[in-house]
């Protein structure tokens, strides 16, 4: 059977680490790039095609569930494996969404990690035991919809509102995207109209209930 070629992707060096000794501890698989946000991800993946992803869904600057989306649209065959602190039906769903092929809990027993990893290489889809019955029922219930609003927006929208419910000034979010701060206040704008919220402190609490940040340290 062939290696199982390995990324991880979180934005704590700590937790890479720990990762990393979990998993050479399980034969047939070996880590070979990590990644500690998003954009870092998108390029490591152009260059090695890992076979699976362990992904934070909360990282800076571009969060997991859009990196995910993003990976996705251009290598499908990629499987990835969400890592959240969260057993809720909103990250949950937002994860499926963008079409990760597993859920994982940070503190899921270390077990679990090879039992995903097989799982999902069979082409199944890995939600950890510890999401409850009844928050897979609800998203059942739901046919997988993204959250309505939050598909509104476009990639670039939906990066510039992570940026902004991160704290990230207007000239800092221009300059990171390389883009005018005119275009950023454009792109503002235009969020806030779609989502119908019209302040910044409304915009950070819609990016923590749609899992585009978390209020973990």
């Amino acid at each position: 059977m062939p290696t199982i070629r390995i990324m991880l992707a979180d934005d704590h060096a700590l937790i890479r680490a720990g990762l990393r000794a979990l998993l050479k501890s399980i034969e047939g698989v070996e880590v070979i790039a990590e990644a500690s946000n998003g954009h870092e991800t998108l390029e490591a993946v152009e260059r090695r095609q890992p076979d699976v992803i362990l992904m934070d869904i909360a990282m800076p600057g571009l969060n997991g569930l859009e990196t995910a989306a993003r990976i996705l649209k251009r290598w499908p065959k990629v499987k990835i494996i969400m890592l959240s602190m969260h057993a809720n039906d909103e990250y949950l769903r937002q994860a499926l969404g963008a079409g990760a092929a597993g859920y994982l809990l940070k503190g899921a027993d270390p077990a679990e990690l090879e039992l995903a990893l097989k799982s999902v290489m069979r082409g199944e889809t890995y939600l950890t035991p510890a999401v409850s019955k009844r928050l897979v029922q609800e998203f059942l219930q739901q046919d997988g919809e993204p959250v309505k609003s939050q598909s509104e927006l476009t990639p670039r929208q939906r990066e510039i509102l992570q940026m902004i419910a991160e704290g990230h000034s207007t000239k800092e979010i221009a300059h990171r995207l390389e883009l005018s701060v005119k275009t950023v206040e454009t792109h503002r704008a235009a969020i806030m109209k779609r989502l119908d919220i019209h302040d910044v402190p409304g915009l950070v609490r819609y990016a923590i209930r749609a899992g585009l940040i978390t209020t973990d340290a």
